[in-house]
């Protein structure tokens, strides 16, 4: 295998590498810069939806008392958890794929029931009362969401008016959900996780097709770059030493020994044909004495 042949092997490997590995750095980094933003966007709607809560309890709640017969129950007017899951149904129409849940292990309405992973979550902030928050990612129905979630504690006697013993319950209520769950919640229980899904499949498949741009352009870049090289070390490297060796196998046969050794070369190449020069000159002057 000759000097170019093992010389370009090596480049071609190490440009490889060096290529795959900017290609994994710009995915890391346009999908780190994904979920950052959808971070940023998970915080600011749990913020709105913690301030419409807090509204909802300060004051709406005490007016609606005031103005509704005891056993009477509207959800959206009465219920904290309903009003804001049914703007979130007015904002979902015009922003699709962000979800948010109520999840929790003991709802009143049954598709505030958590699954799995939500019990999962929530028996982490069961288990540790002081965690404010857990999120990460995980993939719902084949798309990739990331997902914030933050613990919803029972922390107003006027959550247990309706949520602590049906038989004290508005009569409206129990009609409408039933008298089975929803209840015996007790005072500074967590009872349900808020969380919020912010879709990223689309942000991942970006992160991927700048990669594979990236990947694409820096392969082009890596041939035309080993093209040039390869030009090179044919015209300054591999030619000059197929002479060199070619003269030296004359000389060593005593062939063209009046025929001068000439390279234009100021690197290790024209040192190597001026050695070779004079080893020509020496010879001729060894066969000269004879």
């Amino acid at each position: 295998m000759g000097i170019r042949t093992r010389f370009m092997i090596i480049m071609g490997i190490l440009s490889l590498l060096i290529l795959v590995a900017l290609g994994w750095a710009s995915y890391e980094f346009s999908r780190r810069a994904a979920l950052k933003e959808a971070a940023s966007k998970g915080e600011i709607i749990l913020n709105y939806l913690q301030a419409q809560r807090q509204f909802f309890r300060k004051n709406q709640t005490p007016l609606i008392s005031e103005l509704i017969e005891k056993d009477r129950f509207y959800p959206n007017l009465m219920s904290g958890f309903a009003a804001s899951t049914t703007t979130f149904e007015y904002f979902h129409q015009r922003m699709p794929g962000f979800m948010i849940k109520y999840a929790a292990s003991n709802p009143l309405k049954e598709n505030n029931r958590a699954d799995a992973f939500e019990t999962k979550i929530l028996n982490q902030f069961k288990a540790d009362p002081d965690r404010k928050e857990v999120s990460g990612t995980i993939a719902k129905n084949g798309i990739n969401f990331f997902y914030q979630a933050v613990p919803l504690k029972v922390d107003n006697q006027n959550c247990l008016e309706c949520h602590s013993d049906p038989a004290i319950a508005p009569k409206d209520q129990v009609a409408i959900y039933g008298s089975e769950s929803g209840y015996n919640w007790q005072m500074d229980e967590i009872v349900a996780n808020l969380m919020v899904y912010i879709p990223i499949s689309e942000a991942i498949a970006q992160a991927k097709q700048t990669a594979l741009k990236l990947l694409g352009i820096g392969a082009g870049c890596l041939l035309f770059t080993l093209f040039v090289i390869s030009l090179f070390l044919e015209r300054g490297v591999v030619q000059p030493l197929i002479r060199l060796n070619n003269r030296t196998e004359e000389i060593s046969l005593g062939k063209g020994l009046d025929q001068p050794v000439v390279i234009n070369s100021n690197d290790e190449i024209g040192s190597l044909s001026r050695a070779i020069d004079r080893l020509r000159i020496s010879v001729a002057r060894m066969l000269t004495r004879r």
